[in-house]
């Protein structure tokens, strides 16, 4: 047994159904949105991760529920997917916070 485990990949057919879309709309967005790069076999088929499904699920919400547009699909994905920022030194926060106080209250005197 590898220690590595192999994720499952699904098919565009498996994954239109999924997401009530249709094939050309998955090719589409593959061409507007960046983190939908799905693996090709060696015949061409387009094989999707689960978290490839998870952005199709989201975009789709985003366009046809909350009504974004696609450049306003993008920014919003790109924020919500960026990775969290490396945790940051503690007492550096807080000098960070305490001079950006000083500098709203020395604005509102």
């Amino acid at each position: 047994m590898t220690d590595a485990v192999e994720e499952k990949l699904y098919k565009i057919g498996e994954v239109c159904r999924m997401a009530d879309v249709q094939p050309y709309v998955l090719r589409y967005w593959e061409t507007e949105f960046p983190q939908l790069a799905p693996n090709k076999s060696g015949g061409g088929q387009r094989l999707y991760t689960r978290r490839e499904i998870d952005t199709i699920l989201r975009i789709k919400e985003l366009l046809y529920r909350e009504g974004f547009t696609i450049a306003g699909a993008k920014k919003k994905l790109e924020t919500e997917l960026a990775p969290a920022a490396e945790p940051t030194d503690k007492s550096k926060v807080i000098a960070d916070v305490k001079r950006e106080l000083r500098e709203i209250l020395a604005m509102l005197k």
